[in-house]
């Protein structure tokens, strides 16, 4: 019982707190009128939130390891509420960049949730487990298809308080009916937790999440600005397809960890990666198609979320007892694969007036992780295994 409210609590508490992460990229677009922001300014906006709640990963992972979940994701929840009260009061773009800043330490709450969820499960279960703590992503969904209505009627303003309000509740809520795992493991020390960036499979996997979970963020995030430029949608119909997007690649990443459980990750990542570097190349070319621009983003967000429940699979693998750590480290890699897209695609489009280069370095990226995860998955020596080849 205790083990099903800490997966379904800690997934609930991850959804709020990845509603807070986003909630800049459905009013991106007021935002920038408001302020009279160039299109690099408003990717900066978009964008900071994923660096600080990116960068925040690690230690909030090696923290969980020490301290337990329940109490580390309670006081990061009740922190938010700071950050989002201010913004909604602030009205200067420079005071609200501040505000993002801060709010970022919501995509943190990943490294958290899945080290507080993992502990309670054991490691032939942990694919789809964790896969299904990862669902929290929703939370994106949620926030492109809510805020913008909540935006319309009560203006930008409550769109901050009313989170503030829900991120206070869920706080209170996981504190009273959540325990930290009976199954202990030894405490330890900051050397200890750090030796994880010894091991080239963190590496590796950071590398692989860059793509597959920073490709979800970029998208979440710049979608709908994409879908308002490019086919001049309003910003709730933009929304509203953006949270089909996030919520496709949010309710596939158990797959992925069950195709990942029964069939090895390896296998997984090398088809979504292959499918990942065609559906780029395909979007660079159909900017100015909106079914097809529409199909293709569908598919990718399938091979995103797949690639994501592959990857975190393989996690628990890398280090025994420094969960917290390894979740850190890869977890962050991904929210700063989220953060860097959308700035270049602003730059991209400032530089050359269109989006279609953008698209051709995610494929080529995707090519490079290819060969990464190829080369890293084959034994040195005939008959002798590496790592990376158990886990995948």
């Amino acid at each position: 019982m205790n083990q099903t409210k800490a997966l379904v609590l800690s997934t609930l508490a991850m959804t709020v707190s990845f509603m807070i992460w986003s909630v800049f990229s459905p009013i991106a677009g007021q935002l920038q009128q408001l302020y009279d922001l160039s299109t690099l300014e408003k990717s900066v906006l978009v964008s900071t939130p994923v660096l600080l709640g990116s960068i925040m990963r690690i230690p909030m992972g090696i923290v969980t390891d020490r301290l337990g979940g329940r109490k580390v994701f309670t006081i990061t929840m009740l922190f938010l509420i700071l950050p989002m009260v201010a913004a909604g009061f602030v009205g200067s773009y420079a005071w609200m960049l501040l505000c993002a800043l801060f709010i970022g330490m919501a995509g943190s709450t990943f490294a958290i949730s899945l080290t507080f969820v993992s502990k309670w499960y054991p490691p032939h279960k942990q694919g789809f487990i964790l896969g299904i703590a990862g669902l929290g992503n929703l939370g994106s969904a949620g926030a492109n298809f809510l805020i913008p209505t909540v935006s319309e009627k009560f203006g930008i303003s409550w769109v901050f308080f009313g989170l503030a309000v829900c991120i206070t509740v869920m706080a209170f809520v996981f504190y009273a009916f959540t325990k930290d795992s009976p199954n202990k493991t030894e405490r330890k020390t900051l050397r200890q937790s750090l030796s994880v960036t010894k091991e080239k499979s963190t590496w590796h996997l950071s590398i692989f999440y860059f793509l597959t979970f920073g490709g979800f963020v970029a998208f979440s995030v710049y979608l709908p600005t994409l879908l308002i430029e490019l086919f001049q949608l309003n910003a709730i119909d933009a929304g509203l397809r953006t949270a089909g997007f996030v919520l496709a690649a949010t309710l596939i990443r158990p797959a992925g960890g069950y195709l990942a459980d029964r069939f090895g990750s390896k296998k997984v990542l090398m088809v979504v990666f292959i499918g990942i570097g065609a559906s780029a190349l395909l979007l660079s070319i159909a900017l100015e198609h909106f079914v097809n621009f529409s199909i293709i983003c569908l598919l990718l967000s399938m091979l995103l979320g797949l690639g994501n429940g592959a990857v975190f699979k393989m996690v628990p693998e890398v280090s025994s007892g420094n969960t917290g750590a390894v979740t850190g480290f890869v977890g962050a890699a991904g929210g700063i694969g989220g953060f860097f897209p959308p700035i270049v695609l602003g730059m991209v489009k400032d530089a050359t007036g269109g989006y279609n280069l953008g698209f051709i370095l995610m494929a080529v990226f995707a090519v490079a992780c290819l060969i990464l995860q190829y080369s890293a998955a084959r034994p040195k020596q005939p008959g002798v295994k590496n790592k990376m080849e158990y886990s995948a």
